[in-house]
């Protein structure tokens, strides 16, 4: 099987600029291609994972990979996929986030002596390109009639473009002639938002190079939820790859939570499972879906590919414990990711009588309420029930001086932070 069967059986592969001549280019040699990405934010979420796995792919049939971290189109803004200009970031803004990017790609397809791969930064070779150049070399081979036809900018001609954002499809089109001449690039992998300028590139490599320049384009289908919702978010927001902005517990759930009618399509587009082994898994959602065996796998590959296995680990422990009730081995690290999108509430350090404890704080609604509670083994209070209406909460009895976590009934948990 080649890259491009691989990618079909995948159904990763939305529109192709010439797809016979590409089947012919990779069944003939190992090729570079490329991808990139805009330093908008300081993380990727897993929306902007998609083309990068298709990336990776290509690398692991031995062709070349080259990723593109958009240190100057990240400056202009790309109009794809909005109704409104951006907001400019600063120069200093932008950088922060090239840096944190390109660590994150590092992280993620960067292995030790990996030749394969290389990570460059489109910001090198545009900043000393002047106006004058700009426009004569470049502005000068592009039509306003053509550019004027791509769905990223008739999209945005009812409610204004900016003549920054307009001019985003030619600098993605330098990039793309630079790294055909410089580094022997021959197809531009991106989202299905990115056909337009992906073609602007194309266009000009041929006015460039020659009109039978061996370049290409290839975009990934736009992915939706069986519900019809966008995919990759939750009822917090996106899903990143940073630890600090979704907990690796977080990460792992979003996949758990997979729906039935999604599953399969994600281990196809996110994992390196072999078609054998998705195949058996697609089998299990059909006969035994109430094992969920495919959306553990799915949680367990992804959070093993952005995390680590300690993260992993930490994952499965932490869900294991919420399930069971049973969180008194879990440290205060733990708790926080476990319980973060849980009811949350301040407490003082200072010892209190656990009726007064809990009106106070506003998880009981009166002191009779509480003893009752309290009296029909209703409260826990970290994993153990409370079984004396004369209890004292005391520091010595939190997560490491940090927090405090109580259970009323059998799944209404509430996480106390203590402050001095």
């Amino acid at each position: 099987m080649n890259i491009i069967d691989e990618l079909e059986w995948r159904g990763a592969i939305n529109q192709q600029t010439d797809a016979e001549g590409l089947l012919e280019l990779v069944s003939e040699k190992k090729i570079s291609l490329y991808c990139g990405v805009d330093p908008t934010g300081d993380s990727m979420h897993i929306g902007h994972l998609i083309p990068f796995m298709i990336l990776k792919r290509f690398q692991e049939f031995g062709h070349f990979p080259v990723i593109l971290i958009g240190g100057a189109t990240g400056t202009i803004g790309d109009p794809s996929g909005r109704s409104s200009e951006r907001q400019l970031q600063t120069l200093e803004q932008v950088q922060h986030n090239v840096d944190a990017l390109t660590a994150q790609m590092k992280k993620l397809f960067v292995t030790d002596g990996d030749a394969q791969l290389k990570m460059v930064n489109n910001y090198d070779w545009t900043h000393t390109i002047n106006i004058i150049d700009f426009l004569r070399d470049y502005g000068k081979n592009f039509s306003i009639n053509a550019m004027l036809s791509k769905d990223v900018v008739s999209s945005r001609l009812d409610s204004g473009i900016s003549f920054t954002e307009f001019t985003y499809q030619i600098l993605q089109s330098i990039d793309y002639l630079h790294l055909y001449k410089e580094e022997g690039v021959q197809l531009q992998i991106g989202g299905s938002d990115q056909w337009g300028n992906i073609t602007s590139g194309l266009d000009l490599i041929r006015k460039k190079e020659g009109s039978d320049a061996k370049a290409f384009g290839l975009t990934i289908p736009l992915m939706l939820k069986s519900d019809g919702t966008k995919f990759g978010k939750s009822a917090g927001g996106a899903i990143w790859l940073d630890p600090a902005q979704t907990s690796p517990y977080e990460f792992y759930q979003f996949w758990l939570n997979s729906d039935d009618r999604d599953v399969i399509k994600y281990l196809k587009y996110f994992t390196f499972l072999s078609k054998e082994e998705i195949q058996e898994l697609e089998n299990k959602v059909e006969t035994d879906p109430g094992k969920r065996e495919a959306q553990r796998v799915l949680a367990e590959e992804m959070t093993k590919f952005v995390h680590d296995e300690e993260a992993l680990v930490q994952a499965i422990k932490i869900s294991q414990a919420l399930f069971s009730g049973d969180i008194k081995s879990l440290t205060a690290n733990e708790i926080e990711q476990g319980f973060k999108e849980m009811p949350t509430f301040e407490a003082t350090k200072e010892s209190k009588n656990i009726v007064d404890w809990l009106v106070d704080l506003g998880i009981e609604p009166s002191k009779r309420q509480a003893r009752e509670d309290i009296n029909n083994g209703a409260i826990s209070m970290n994993g153990e029930k409370v079984e004396d209406v004369n209890t004292e909460v005391t520091v010595d009895k939190s997560f490491d001086g940090r927090f405090i976590i109580i259970r009323k009934g059998k799944k209404k948990y509430s996480l106390i932070r203590l402050v001095d």
